[in-house]
């Protein structure tokens, strides 16, 4: 190269490649940023090893307080006892069942609705947005929405489980955006000039094009519906039905009342009332598993789809 910029250049092994040197400023604040992540992994890391060593100890080393971020007295007595129980395993089908149905009838949802509103063409779309966005601001409340589930004979079945928050604005506000700005007008031309109809041009081009937001999508509503806990404290009576939110809840909660069943039982099954300590850690590994084992295969669709619309051309 025939430029040079002394101070702000230095010449690498290859004789056309150059590099900008970094100035005090820049490396005070890639120092500063450094430091604040790694801060920042302590913070989330410490508390996960924590747990994590915990649910390896012994019963009776966590109930002393000698376990800090390594296994004493390693042990897998709470895990046993964790995938022995009926009810931990029924709460753990539960949440998997209300979580991958869930997510597939969100994310089908959520794109029949984005990919009209990103549509130019479409008549009345921007009252149609109003309306959904109006939502995220007001809504008729706790009692209002219990009725209307009550009313559609949901109550106490799955269907209260996925149904009444199957659809988030904002999931549709991101889908929307990503469509608008990633599947031209041309392109859908071209394809009714070839004789496409809607639903064939959405199924054949839009979705294989939209493969990063619709991870994104999937991935917001499956960790939402796998930590969801509330709708089922308030639309579910039977047992059966909890997911493992609700028997995560019992064990950590209601443990130290009489009316703790989960935790008396399972103390009652090994005569050991420091087990209901142990049995925490464990839980709360197997209730975050999951989440953990998706997360690596979507990450790389994830952090294209965030981006939607926040780099332009």
């Amino acid at each position: 190269m025939s430029l040079s910029l002394q101070g702000f250049r230095r010449t690498t092994g290859r004789p056309d490649a150059t590099v900008i040197a970094e100035t005090r400023t820049d490396k005070a604040f890639l120092f500063g940023v450094k430091i604040m992540l790694w801060i920042a992994l302590i913070l989330v890391a410490v508390p996960l090893i924590y747990i994590v060593a915990n649910s390896f100890s012994s019963a009776s080393a966590v109930s002393a307080g000698r376990v800090l971020l390594w296994p004493v007295e390693p042990s897998l007595q709470a895990y046993k006892v964790a995938f022995g129980d009926p009810q931990i395993m029924q709460g753990y089908l539960n949440s998997f069942i209300y979580a991958v149905g869930g997510t597939l009838i969100s994310v089908t949802l959520t794109i029949a609705i984005a990919y009209p509103l990103s549509r130019r063409s479409l008549f009345g779309r921007n009252v149609i947005m109003s309306v959904l966005i109006f939502t995220m601001l007001f809504s008729g409340g706790l009692i209002p929405t219990y009725l209307v589930v009550q009313d559609l004979g949901m109550l106490n079945t799955r269907w209260a489980m996925v149904i009444p928050s199957a659809i988030g604005v904002w999931q549709v506000i991101i889908a929307r955006t990503f469509f608008r700005s990633t599947i031209p007008d041309e392109l859908y031309e071209a394809a009714t000039i070839d004789g496409a109809s809607d639903l064939r041009f959405l199924w054949s081009i839009v979705l294989p094009l939209s493969k990063p937001v619709i991870a994104v999508i999937a991935l917001m509503y499956a960790i939402t519906q796998w930590n969801s806990y509330f709708d089922a404290l308030v639309y579910l009576k039977d047992p059966g039905l909890y997911p493992l939110q609700i028997v995560l809840r019992n064990v950590l909660i209601l443990n130290t009342t009489s009316g703790g069943s989960t935790t008396q039982n399972l103390a009652q099954q090994l005569e050991q009332q420091q087990l209901a300590n142990v049995l925490k850690y464990a839980l709360i590994v197997i209730s975050s598993l999951p989440v953990l084992l998706i997360y690596p295969f979507v990450a790389r669709h994830f952090t294209k789809g965030v981006m939607v619309g926040a780099v332009k051309g």
